[in-house]
């Protein structure tokens, strides 16, 4: 099945930001566009505002004048739904309320030719139950574009249980054609991104909310040692807190409650008290004119320490020994045992794995680093009966390798490596369940929110089973379900190695 000839009618249904943004996208592909809004003179508002839209990328030496000249042509405001007619595709743009989507719908199927594609963009609401009324259900998918749309790569095309193969073909194919990068998914609550990007804002705020950092420093060691472009706070911030946190109620209703996905009491209370971020001046951080955002924590400098023991396989962490070694760190191996660094007095730095350093004498934890050689800021855990020497001692060998260091409270699997492991696990349960294909969904984390890494993608990275032993731990330190591994995990985890079964074959 191809994507819809150039020649064809694309109608776009809602003019608010979103229905824009898609009218614009349709148009630069060369189709002709119809805008409808229920609300009089909005179409024809919206279609002037388009126009200018594109003379401003003119301006901006982004598009040519004659492209745009032949793009304002093609676009028509239409002032009755019944002008839609000659279209091959409808995309609806309208308010996230079922009963209005569905009244619309069946009344496009009264107009349009049988053969006509009808979309929804909806984030939030089921594709099924959109199109449950309709006459010819097969005909009907989700296109959820993100935003701004023009400039936004990803668009998630979604089946509904009642959508004929051929039609989300043809979606997808469309999108391609529109300069897009489609990924296909099934209708599940968030589709690929909003379900698989929850952990992302959840983790950093139960950690908050253990008391183990502070808002300004779990955002730095997302970034500066995660590798993400933006920390949970700020990121919620800019979207806006009563967005983020309907849509975590959203998902977590439609999965019946499940653990996994438990909302933020601590981000309730900031949307009860209006603090919903840029928009209202201040959310998690103050945007007020003259004021300053809070600083993360970051220790004082301390003395590394000259020698080291490495006791076993650090495995992700590894890279850290050869930097330790270029550093003028004298490194000893022992290669039973561990994993952890051995530090002067025996205390012992341990990589992040679910536990908590009160569990045993002397010992300090250190974060999972998207890239230990390019991470700037490292983070370490430890409990009130870890000596300080020790925790000097783990803070100035980290110092010394080039990292700003910030000390947490002793939180199980600290920051970056409970949030990757939950990535994980949602991702590997996605896969497992076909809401998506492991590449799809490594596509859409990447592009849909910016991630450094597909979930998918960092736990080959990782190894097999290091999300699920991190996350057995985290489990048997709060066993309220929120940690326990899926089954997807659980196979991954038990599963051959590749290599293993080419050897026993």
């Amino acid at each position: 099945m191809t994507a819809i000839d150039r020649a064809r009618t694309v109608a776009v249904v809602g003019t608010g930001t979103m229905g824009r943004g898609i009218a614009q996208v349709a148009l630069l592909a060369g189709h002709p566009v119809r805008l409808y809004d229920a609300a009089p003179g909005r179409a024809r508002e919206a279609a002037q505002a388009v126009a200018e839209r594109l003379g401003r990328l003119v301006e901006k030496g982004r598009l040519d004048a004659a492209e745009a000249e032949g793009a304002r042509a093609r676009l028509y405001p239409a002032e009755d739904l019944a002008e839609l007619a000659d279209a091959a595709l409808v995309v609806e743009a309208i308010v996230e309320l079922l009963p209005v989507k569905q009244e619309l719908f069946t009344a496009l199927e009264a107009i349009v030719s049988d053969d006509c594609l009808l979309a929804t963009n909806t984030s939030s609401l089921s594709v099924t139950a959109v199109a449950g009324p309709l006459r010819i259900p097969g005909r009907f998918v989700g296109l959820h574009f993100f935003n701004p749309a023009p400039l936004l790569p990803l668009v998630e095309v979604v089946s509904g249980f009642a959508t004929d193969e051929s039609s989300a073909t043809r979606a997808w194919a469309t999108a391609a054609a529109w300069g897009k990068t489609p990924v296909r998914c099934a209708d599940t609550p968030g589709f690929i991104v909003n379900r698989i990007a929850r952990p992302f804002y959840a983790e950093a705020f139960a950690v908050y909310e253990e008391g183990g950092a502070d808002p300004a420093t779990i955002d730095a060691v997302l970034r500066e040692c995660g590798g993400f472009k933006m920390g949970p706070f700020e990121l919620t911030d800019l979207i806006g807190q009563d967005v983020n946190e309907a849509v975590t109620r959203s998902v977590w209703d439609s999965f019946f409650q499940s653990p996994k996905f438990v909302p933020s009491l601590a981000q309730r209370r900031l949307v009860e008290s209006g603090r919903l971020g840029r928009k209202s001046g201040h959310g998690w951080f103050p945007y007020a004119e003259g004021t300053t955002k809070p600083a993360p924590h970051t220790a004082p400098p301390r003395s590394a320490p000259d020698t080291v023991t490495v006791v076993g396989d650090l495995g992700p962490a590894e890279a850290v020994v050869a930097m330790m070694e270029e550093a003028g760190i004298a490194v000893k191996r022992v290669e039973t045992g561990g994993p952890y660094i051995e530090l002067p007095g025996e205390g012992q730095l341990v990589p992040a794995d679910g536990r908590t350093s009160v569990e045993y004498t002397d010992v300090v934890y250190f974060d999972l680093a998207l890239d230990y050689r390019g991470a700037t800021r490292i983070a370490l855990a430890a409990s009130d009966d870890t000596s300080p020497q020790t925790l000097d001692a783990a803070t100035g060998l980290f110092q010394k390798l080039g990292k700003d260091v910030s000390v947490i409270g002793d939180v199980p699997g600290m920051i970056v490596a409970r949030t990757v492991a939950m990535l994980i696990d949602l991702a590997a349960d996605a896969v497992a369940r076909d809401v998506a294909s492991a590449d799809d969904i490594d596509i859409a984390m990447r592009l849909g929110v910016n991630y450094p890494r597909g979930p998918v993608e960092w736990s080959r990275e990782l190894g097999q089973d290091w999300a699920y032993d991190l996350l057995g731990n985290l489990h048997e330190c709060c066993p309220t379900g929120r940690y326990a591994a899926s089954l997807a995990l659980y196979r991954q985890s038990f599963a051959q190695p590749a290599a293993q079964e080419e050897t026993s074959a």
